[in-house]
């Protein structure tokens, strides 16, 4: 159950990480450049999700299956 609740707070983090970056792009007007830190944030979660991903099916904690079941 714990790598089924890391994997969809993984993905909600980027969500939200999306629509911040979305939102910095459309109403940001300063130079602190968060448009770039949102994006730096979303690979950086993207590519954690990546590696849990990888390390959870080589240890057997997620497994794949079919689209029958």
């Amino acid at each position: 159950m714990l790598p089924k609740l890391i994997l969809v707070l993984l993905l909600l983090a980027i969500v939200a990480s999306l629509f911040s970056g979305l939102f910095f792009l459309m109403k940001d007007d300063s130079s602190r450049r968060r448009t770039l830190w949102a994006l730096k944030i979303r690979v950086g979660l993207s590519i954690a999700l990546l590696v849990f991903l990888a390390l959870a099916f080589m240890n057997g904690w997620l497994r794949p299956h079919g689209l029958g079941g």
